[in-house]
């Protein structure tokens, strides 16, 4: 190795460097700038960068508006598909709407005249006649939407709009949270109003131009290399990871983005926090622990816990802080809230039929962003995802190596066995040969089929995790779609959703496919992804949440965050787990660098800290093999520091020059899929209306492909249980989500058993419930209800319970309830009541089903509350049940 190895280049090379190191139709990225298309990002120094980037979000905005009304923040006023549609030419500032009744749609009439846009400012007055939906509350008490379900007049909240563009927003599930999307009726006549500012100036769309460093980041490992952007860039993550500490130590999600979340800070430590922050750290992850020392849910769908369930990614970032720090009170102390959750987790999420566990994808936690619109939160509870299922594989090989640690060895044993199942399980069940990567997880009702959508952040944790094998690790690299500005979250995209999940890219997924990238040696994978992290953040001056798949814009995506904290330490995990290739381990600090030959170079690592230990780290050359490696100026037998050292030291890496082996990607264009097909059933045969795009549907019986069709019927028949769906297919194969499961059974298949005639506890306050009534539970009232029933026949039964939960909204709070259900005293599985609405007790929904083999005759169910059965609000654990439904659903 030379004397001069992986010196700093000099403050004059700063501005020396011509050729691209990488660039596309959209981008290129220099040694020190980025440029897209008219806009550029110069690297002035280490510490110091420029660039003119402004959004064009608000240029040539499209006059057409697409738009529909909601009560009390709901999509329900017509079905889906069907919008409003208006074309907004503005006359001195200001248009306005024709009258508008509720439930029927507006339609365009005429074309927008060539070169018309809408321009900044502009103001839109939209009018809507509810005179029909106030009369039918003061004549029946209660309006019936498109779909038949009744909102009661007590229970009417507002009326909102929801739409694109800006400030209109598709969130239904947020709308209360916009008040200016608000309705009123100003004269009480019926007729509401609302004026909206479309494309405000006050709408920021132009980002720092400058940025110079102005925290201390000296303590911090100070990085060097042939690249200045990359130097600056690096120094520019170390300023924002300072600001995303809070006074009180812990880790701030980003700058819009308050509060300790467990899959942001878990993902980040992961990446890099654990590194750099480790006892922010930590402070952060026991922050996220209940008083029954259980790793808290994050708030989302339907009252988070159970139907959210990717938690326990909080044991994969506790096991790397552990790695990194050897501290053995930690590992003792967060192996026991590991185990504590994992246990509740195999009675609440845990499929052993499938070896998956449940609930919704890990950080894909905006409903309709990433599943069909008709899917309940029960529904996506009962979905068995890619990525949530890869963090519970990991998390439970986690635990059984802390086991093995601490001598527990039965739990070991137990662990490792279940890691085993739930890696069948996602090979099983979820790998799709035809397209050389995963599906995105299995969903429906009593029979689940498989979606074919490509998931970033699961493939690449499923190569990262040895989930997948070698081969399969290749293929994942080299098919899984990726689009001009980077991977997105899903592929394809989904038709009428807003960018957020959907049509976007997520520079901390990003990170995450780098690493998969990296080690599977895929040179052109590699070098592309680093550069889709490398290009916004240059352009932005700032590690931002997401952008738009689409165009690359920050704007445009429903929420985006500057000094986004899980994409910052992404950024920096790739000098330290790609191109350092740093692999920590409980006894050791491996070092396995991977550089494309496009970052070939000289760089520097000093002031690097290791337990006791402080380490100037040279590396040198490119490609993923040592020539040589040096400690002190002596030669070692490999790149690996181990936990004991102390002092400090000078760690010196050549690399052999060679050059990586994989050059496959799968690059394609930002594509959709075509919308899911409306399926009803009369007289024997199943039809739908055209799907557009589409070429041919595919009939879908129990979860089985019954025959494709270039039609839009079809024969089937009636007499056994039978769900039926229909996928849309384009002629590019892109599929739809199968339509909702539409049954077709004899009703002698179903009865329905009424509980206040069981428990004799009936309340009748409630609108809506069957019967005479239904009865409350909750921690004290019905914690164990005996349910004893009779079936006719012998065979496999779906069970499960009309019930209301009116403790929250669909898309936040805590308060989801959770039962456990036995029949004659043997444990069938979790019931799940998930929030339906804040205060609306009168809507009625099913739990999720339980299925269990029957023999003719009388048994007795047990519904009860169990210890297990906590959720995250560990106060308010309650829901009304109405009825059970028995439906045999096969023999």
């Amino acid at each position: 190795m030379s004397s001069y190895a992986c010196q700093p280049p000099k403050n004059n090379d700063y501005n020396n460097h011509k050729s691209a190191i990488w660039q596309s139709e959209q981008y290129a990225i220099y040694p020190d700038k980025v440029v897209q298309q008219e806009f550029a990002a110069h690297a002035l120094s280490p510490t110091k960068m420029t660039s003119n980037y402004k959004s064009k979000a608000k240029e040539f905005q499209n006059p057409k508006l697409t738009f529909k009304f909601s009560i009390n923040g709901k999509d329900n006023e017509m079905v889906p598909g069907e919008d409003h549609q208006f074309t907004c030419i503005a006359q001195n500032g200001t248009c306005e709407t024709p009258l508008i009744t509720f439930g029927e749609p507006l339609k365009l009439t005429g074309k927008v005249p060539v070169n018309t846009y809408l321009p900044p400012n502009t103001k839109l007055k939209i009018r809507l006649d509810m005179r029909q939906v106030l009369e039918a509350f003061n004549i029946e008490g209660f309006f019936t939407t498109y779909n038949g379900d009744k909102i009661y007049k007590e229970d009417f909240k507002g009326v909102f709009v929801a739409g694109n563009p800006a400030p209109l927003t598709w969130d239904f599930d947020n709308l209360a949270n916009y008040p200016e999307l608000e309705l009123k009726d100003p004269y009480g006549n019926g007729i509401f109003e609302v004026t909206l500012l479309l494309t405000s100036d006050e709408e920021d769309t132009i980002t720092a131009s400058n940025w110079e460093l102005s925290k201390e980041v000296a303590s911090f490992p100070q990085y060097s290399s042939n690249y200045p952007v990359v130097d600056a860039l690096y120094n520019l993550s170390l300023e924002e990871m300072v600001n995303a500490i809070e006074p009180d130590s812990t880790f701030r999600t980003g700058k819009e983005w308050s509060g300790v979340w467990t899959r942001d800070i878990s993902y980040s430590i992961i990446l890099s926090m654990a590194i750099l922050q480790p006892e922010v750290a930590r402070i952060s992850l026991l922050r996220k622990v209940t008083k029954h020392q259980r790793i808290i849910q994050d708030t989302g769908t339907g009252g988070a816990y159970p139907i959210s369930s990717d938690r326990i990614v909080w044991a994969i970032a506790a096991w790397e802080l552990y790695k990194v720090t050897g501290d053995i009170n930690w590992l003792k102390e967060s192996y026991q809230i590991i185990k504590n959750s994992l246990e509740d987790d195999l009675k609440n999420v845990y499929n052993p039929k499938t070896g998956l566990f449940r609930g919704e994808s890990s950080f894909l936690d905006w409903r309709e962003q990433t599943y069909p619109e008709w899917m309940q939160p029960t529904d996506i509870f009962e979905s068995e995802c890619l990525g949530t299922n890869a963090v519970f594989y990991q998390a439970s090989s986690i635990l059984a190596q802390m086991a093995e640690i601490l001598n527990e060895k039965s739990v070991a044993e137990k662990y490792r066995q279940l890691a085993e199942k739930v890696k069948k399980g996602i090979n099983e069940q979820l790998w799709l040969p035809e397209n050389g990567y995963y599906g995105q997880y299995v969903y429906g009702r009593n029979f689940k089929i498989l979606s074919p959508k490509a998931e970033a952040l699961g493939e690449a944790l499923c190569v990262l995790f040895d989930i997948a094998d070698s081969e399969k690790q290749q293929s994942i690299v080299a098919k899984t779609p990726v689009t001009p500005y980077g991977i997105p979250c899903i592929y394809p995209q989904i038709p009428n959703i807003p960018p957020y999940h959907n049509n976007a890219v997520w520079p901390f997924v990003q990170s995450y496919w780098s690493l998969a990238a990296a080690k599977v040696g895929n040179k052109q994978a590699l070098t592309e992804s680093i550069s889709a992290i490398y290009r916004p953040a240059a352009l932005l001056l700032t590690n931002k949440e997401n952008f738009v798949a689409s165009n690359g814009d920050y704007a445009g995506t429903q929420i985006n965050s500057s000094n986004m904290l899980w994409s910052l330490a992404g950024n920096l995990s790739l000098i330290y787990k790609v191109i350092f290739g740093m692999d920590f381990q409980p006894n050791c600090l491996q070092f396995k660098p991977v550089v494309p030959q496009a970052f070939a170079g000289n760089r520097t690592l000093k002031n690097f800290k290791y337990r006791q230990t402080i380490l100037d780290i040279y590396l040198e050359g490119h490609g993923n093999k040592i020539k040589t490696v040096t400690l002190d100026n002596k030669a070692i037998p490999q790149a690996e520091i181990p936990a004991h050292l102390t002092g400090r030291h000078v760690l010196k890496i050549e690399l052999e020059n060679n050059r990586l082996s994989g050059s496959k990607i799968n690059k394609v264009a930002v594509e959709f899929s075509p919308i899911s097909p409306e399926v009803s059933y009369a007289n024997g045969t199943l039809s739908w209306e055209e799907v557009a795009d589409a070429k041919f549907y595919k009939v879908v019986q129990n979860g089985k492909e019954l025959l494709k069709s270039e039609n839009t019927s079809v024969k089937v028949l009636a007499s056994e249980y039978s769900e039926y769906q229909v996928i849309a297919v384009t002629s590019k194969g892109h599929e739809s989500f199968a339509s909702e499961p539409l049954v077709v059974t004899s009703e002698k298949n179903t009865q329905l058993l009424e509980l206040e005639k069981s428990v004799a506890k009936a309340h009748s306050s409630y609108k809506e419930a069957s019967g005479i009534g239904f009865i409350e539970i909750s921690k004290d009232k019905s914690a164990s209800l005996n349910l004893p029933f009779t079936v006719a026949e012998p065979g496999i039964y779906a069970i499960d319970f009309r019930y209301a939960n009116g403790e929250g909204p669909i898309n936040t709070n805590n308060k989801c309830a959770i039962r456990t259900l036995k029949i004659n005293d043997n444990f069938l599985g979790t019931i799940v009541l998930p929030q339906r609405g804040s205060n609306e007790w009168s809507d009625w929904g099913f739990s999720n089903a339980v299925q269990v083999k029957l023999e003719k005759g009388t048994h007795q169910l047990t519904l009860a509350f169990e210890p297990v059965n906590e959720n995250m609000n560990e106060e308010v654990n309650r829901a009304m049940l109405d009825c059970i439904r028995l439906t045999k659903i096969t023999n």
